[in-house]
């Protein structure tokens, strides 16, 4: 499985983005994705998580209210649409899959996309 991120950039304060991860190979219906970010000096971070079917979001509480997670299972795509941003969600953004996988017994495979930039200026 390969996740794929688009869409970071350079935006002025109280500006938006959209990024938009897409993943090719083979996953499994039961599956959770979600973006991080880790700033300079900082932890990697959940920013948002969303359950398969879409049904079911979660959120930090820095970005309740500004960030909208979704995804098209269609396309194998997940979005994070960022409104009203600030200086502190600057960040490299990553994208994250995990999937229940079966080989005899169940368990989670673990999914990381390569990154990518947020820069939000004053």
């Amino acid at each position: 499985v390969q996740l794929v991120e688009s869409g970071g950039g350079l935006v002025q304060a109280g500006g938006s983005l959209r990024l938009s991860c897409t993943a090719s190979g083979s996953t499994f219906s039961i599956n959770l994705m979600g973006w991080y970010r880790q700033a300079p000096g900082k932890q990697r971070e959940l920013v948002a998580a969303i359950i398969s079917g879409g049904g079911s979001t979660n959120y930090a509480d820095s970005v309740k209210g500004r960030f909208t997670i979704s995804r098209d299972n269609a396309k194998n795509t997940m979005y994070l649409q960022m409104n009203s941003l600030k200086p502190e969600d600057t960040a490299v953004y990553y994208c994250n899959l995990q999937d229940k996988a079966y080989s005899g017994s169940y368990y989670w495979r673990d999914y990381w996309g390569q990154g990518t930039q947020v820069t939000v200026s004053s």
